[in-house]
C-alpha cells in the first residue's frame, strides 16, 4: 500500500502498539505510562521495545495465561558464590497449578468495577515470569467456581488498583463495538489509504457526538431491551432517539434551505458540534 506516493512498511499489531504507546509517552514525558492490554500484548514483544524507548517508567497491566509457568525471585547471591547469578528461583507451577493453593489465602477488597462498588475476593504474590524477564505483582481474583489471573510490572500498585485498571478495560471493548457494529467502521469498502482514516475518523466523530448528546439528556433514555438488575441504559438506545430526532420536523431547522450551501451544510454543522 502507498500513502502519499511512499510504500508504507509492513508492521505487526505489536510494533504499532509500541509506537502509539512511544507517542502517548513522549507527551507525557515525566509522568509514568501504564498500558492495560488483554492477554495477547501482555508479553515480552511490548514490554521490550517499550521499555527500550521510554525507560523503566513504562509498566504492563494485563491478564495472565493459565499455563504461564511462575517463579520465585532470584535468591540473594552469596559472595562466594561462583558463575552468573541467578534470574529466577524455584519453580512454582502454572497459574492455574496455584490458584487452588491460594484461594484459602484470599482477602476481601472493596473495589469500584463496572460503575459499583463490589467486595472481591483476592490475592497476590511477586513472581517472576520467563515471558517477561522481570519481577511482576500477580494478582489471583476468585469467583464461587472460577478464577482471573491478572499481572503488573508496576509493583508499586495496590491489588485494588489492579483490579480497577483492568475492569476499566472493558469499557474500551465497549467502544470497540460501538465503531464496528452500532456506528459501522467495519462495513467500509475504500481501499485508499487517506479514505480509510477519514472514514474512521468520522466514525469515531460520530459516535462521540452519540455520547454527547447522551450525556445532554435528563431524564436519561429508557433501556429498549430490560435486563434484570440493570438501570443504565446503552449505546443503541441513544442511537434510537438520535435517528427519531433527525426525522422530526424540527431537524430540518439546523441549516438554512432553499438554497446551496458552498460547503455541505450538514457536516459543517457536525464539525460545530464536536468543536
Amino acid at each position: 500500500m502507498k500513502k502519499n506516493g511512499r510504500v508504507l512498511p509492513f508492521q505487526t499489531k505489536l510494533a504499532q502498539a509500541a509506537e502509539m504507546l512511544q507517542e502517548v509517552a513522549a507527551h507525557f514525558s515525566d509522568a509514568p505510562v501504564v498500558a492495560v492490554a488483554d492477554s495477547w500484548f501482555g508479553n515480552n514483544g511490548l514490554l521490550k521495545p517499550m521499555r527500550e524507548a521510554v525507560g523503566t517508567r513504562f509498566h504492563l497491566l494485563s491478564r495472565l495465561r493459565s499455563n504461564a509457568a511462575l517463579y520465585t525471585l532470584p535468591p540473594p547471591r552469596d559472595a562466594k558464590q561462583r558463575g552468573r547469578p541467578r534470574k529466577y528461583g524455584q519453580k512454582l507451577g502454572s497459574v492455574a497449578e496455584r490458584a487452588p493453593e491460594l484461594r484459602d489465602r484470599a482477602k476481601t477488597y472493596t473495589v469500584h468495577l463496572y460503575g459499583k462498588s463490589r467486595e472481591v475476593h483476592a490475592t497476590d504474590q511477586v513472581l517472576m515470569l520467563r515471558s517477561l524477564k522481570c519481577p511482576v505483582r500477580v494478582v489471583w481474583v476468585f469467583r464461587e467456581t472460577r478464577y482471573v489471573a491478572l499481572f503488573t510490572t508496576d509493583l508499586g500498585l495496590s491489588v485494588e488498583q489492579i483490579i480497577e485498571f483492568y475492569g476499566a478495560r472493558w469499557k474500551i471493548e465497549s467502544g470497540f463495538k460501538e465503531l464496528k457494529q452500532d456506528i459501522g467502521s467495519q462495513s467500509s469498502q475504500t481501499r485508499n489509504s487517506h479514505a480509510v482514516t477519514n472514514h474512521l475518523q468520522f466514525c469515531m466523530m460520530a459516535a462521540t457526538l452519540t455520547w454527547v448528546y447522551a450525556d445532554r439528556l435528563k431524564p436519561d433514555p429508557e433501556r429498549r431491551h430490560k435486563v434484570k438488575g440493570r438501570t443504565s441504559f446503552a449505546f443503541p438506545d441513544v442511537h434510537r432517539l438520535i435517528a427519531e430526532a433527525t426525522l422530526s420536523e424540527d431537524f430540518a431547522r439546523v441549516w438554512p434551505q432553499l438554497c446551496i450551501p458552498p460547503q455541505k451544510s450538514f457536516v459543517a454543522t457536525l464539525l460545530r458540534r464536536v468543536a
